[in-house]
């Protein structure tokens, strides 16, 4: 299987960031973050995760595309070649 491992990775970096940050911009405001001195630290961390996943699918894009150009299907043999020992 020729698969690089930064896509699933990305995709689920990028799935998680998308998730923490819908969760830190619909709770914004609320009383708990008075306790971190009002940093959405949830907002902060979905970006951060956000952007991290989709480096890695940008890097794993390219590096799936240089995988599929290396490989090189096997060449047809044609009858003729097999009959006569080629």
């Amino acid at each position: 299987m020729n698969l690089d491992l930064r896509m699933p990775l990305g995709l689920m970096f990028t799935f998680t960031g998308a998730l923490l940050t819908a969760f830190g911009l619909a709770s914004r405001g609320a009383a708990i973050y008075a306790l971190c001195q009002g940093i959405d630290v949830t907002l902060c961390w979905g970006l951060v995760l956000l952007a991290f996943g989709l480096v890695m699918m940008m890097v794993g894009s390219k590096g799936q595309k240089q995988i599929e150009s290396k490989r090189q299907l096997p060449q047809p043999v044609k009858t003729r070649q097999l009959r006569q020992g080629r």
